[in-house]
């Protein structure tokens, strides 16, 4: 049997497909091993949370102080860089909310097992839902829905457990993707904010302090954990271990901290040569991202939007966002931002306010933001020489692809397949290697004298088979989310075809330049 579905609303055709052999239905065979979510990973996300819940916090309390204090202008700008972007974070939060739980009401009057809340609990879960956004906790309700999911795939029977793993992923990747964007519109300029009001005021009172440190490990913490939930969910790469992660954190930490205390340095200094460095920078980054053709959104528009985005955060780090080697393209960043930090430190030592900071304080700022770059250059050497999953950077072998090369295409074989749930690659098992009974082995020995029976054929464990979903579009690209992740129709028909499969399924993209294959027994879901 087979089942077909367009993923509502003129999206890509998924096919789900049982397969048969030798006239009779194979029995279903245990699915192959599946990454397990482990205590570790349950920290991870609550420590995440912890950072959200701590950069947040810290800005309003620092917001208040400043109200009190009379210092309105102050005020208005921490308040202003923490609720506008809070605003956009949540409204899209809220709209991927709105369709997903949207899809799962009008799937349930079809008959599937899971059914969506009805009558009064659906009103009750949308005046949940709507307030938690008003309040802008959506990404605290992310989190702990995050953790929930993780331990019910923990607690479940198997098969439950596959499918709520399945939505874990789903939900650890929006709350990434939305952490990072709410990281580089709020704590991104808060940091330089902060930054300036110290250099101003020669001081740095407690809230200030913690506010700005809150801000700095937010944007560490979130480049780190987004490129990790991105390589665990494509089964092509290697995960990044929790080691690489820290190693990652500390990394963006020093090098995000030199750059903002440089940002912060001139622009107490040149506030009005500094908003022109910002955009100028941003602009030519913008225009060097959407130079190399991208692949990480659905359509045109948001993939222009996306590059926008990155192009705000390479005002401040680094961030990967093509395919292939990107040693090159990171020298090169890094040049032009070491370049940039030194002629914004020298220019503020050059013009510096003497009355107000002392020689000796302003060379200690200027060596801080030396030794800081030096110390996250130093972290990122160590992250692609010993803790890169792909292997060292030196090593002629790389060991970081699944699939090294690709090899030659089969016929009949499905190409560019991806295992339910992520991570699980199928194994070859012993019985599979030896090939069909009596292949081998029924040829006559070479110094056989006598003619023997041939052996009787061994006995082999029925080889296990498993639905495929095929999905009409080619995969993405890494460093860009496989289209099931960031396509919400492609994950509301996965989540069905999975639930109601009885053994793990397969996803399949489609490979461009081949044929696509016409069921005679498709149906519509």
């Amino acid at each position: 049997m087979a089942a077909k579905s367009d993923g509502g609303g003129g999206g890509p055709a998924v096919l789900l497909e049982s397969p048969e052999g030798d006239g009779e239905r194979r029995a279903a065979g245990a699915a192959p091993p599946a990454r397990r979510y482990r205590l570790r990973d349950g920290c991870w996300v609550f420590c995440a949370l912890l950072v959200c819940f701590a950069d947040g916090a810290s800005d309003l309390w620092l917001a208040a102080h400043y109200y009190v204090r009379g210092q309105r202008w102050w005020f208005g700008l921490t308040l202003l860089f923490v609720l506008l972007p809070s605003l956009v974070v949540q409204m899209l939060s809220l709209r991927w909310f709105v369709y997903d739980f949207a899809a799962s009401t009008k799937d349930s009057g079809a008959g599937t097992k899971d059914s969506g809340p009805r009558g009064c609990c659906r009103l009750f879960v949308w005046l949940l839902q709507g307030l938690i956004h008003l309040l802008q906790l959506g990404q605290i309700w992310r989190y702990l829905r995050t953790l929930y999911l993780g331990l019910q795939s923990r607690w479940q029977a198997e098969h439950r457990r596959r499918h709520f793993y399945w939505r874990m992923m789903f939900e650890s990747a929006d709350i990434s993707m939305l952490r990072l964007l709410e990281a580089f519109l709020k704590s991104a300029p808060q940091l330089v904010l902060q930054l300036s009001i110290m250099v101003q005021q020669n001081s740095i009172e407690p809230l200030q302090g913690l506010s700005a440190s809150a801000s700095l490990v937010s944007l560490a913490w979130m480049i780190a954990s987004y490129q990790k939930v991105l390589r665990d969910s494509r089964e092509d790469k290697m995960p990044m271990s929790y080691k690489g992660a820290v190693v990652q954190i500390l990394w963006h930490l020093f090098t995000i901290a030199a750059r903002a205390i440089a940002f912060a340095l001139f622009a107490s200094v040149f506030q009005l040569y500094f908003g022109i460095f910002i955009v100028t920078h941003w602009c030519i980054m913008t225009f060097w991202i959407i130079q190399g053709e991208t692949d990480f959104c659905m359509s045109k528009w948001e993939e222009i939007i996306y590059n926008m985005v990155v192009g705000i955060i390479y005002i401040f780090c680094w961030f990967n966002v093509k395919e292939g080697r990107s040693r090159y393209r990171m020298c090169i960043y890094y040049i032009i931002t070491l370049s940039e930090n030194a002629a914004l430190t020298i220019l503020w030592f050059l013009y510096y306010d003497r009355e107000t900071t002392s020689d000796f304080d302003a060379l200690i700022l200027v060596c801080v933001v030396s030794s800081s770059f030096a110390l996250g250059i130093f972290f990122m050497f160590i992250y692609y020489c010993l803790l890169h999953p792909n292997g060292p950077i030196f090593s002629h072998r790389n060991v970081g692809c699944i699939f090294r090369q690709a090899p030659p295409p089969v016929p009949g074989s499905p190409t560019d397949a991806v295992t339910s749930p992520p991570r699980s690659l199928p194994r070859t098992t012993g019985g599979e290697r030896e090939g069909a009974p009596g292949e081998r082995d029924s040829c006559v020995p070479v110094f056989q004298v006598r003619p023997c029976a041939p052996p009787a054929p061994a006995a082999r464990a029925p080889r296990t088979e498993r639905p495929v979903i095929r999905i009409d579009l080619p995969r993405k690209k890494y460093p860009a989310w496989d289209a099931h992740f960031i396509d919400r129709r492609l994950r509301k028909t996965i989540l069905a075809l999975e639930y109601a499969s009885p053994t793990t399924p397969r996803l399949q993209y489609r490979t461009p330049g081949a044929p696509q294959e016409l069921l005679e027994y498709e149906t519509t879901v």
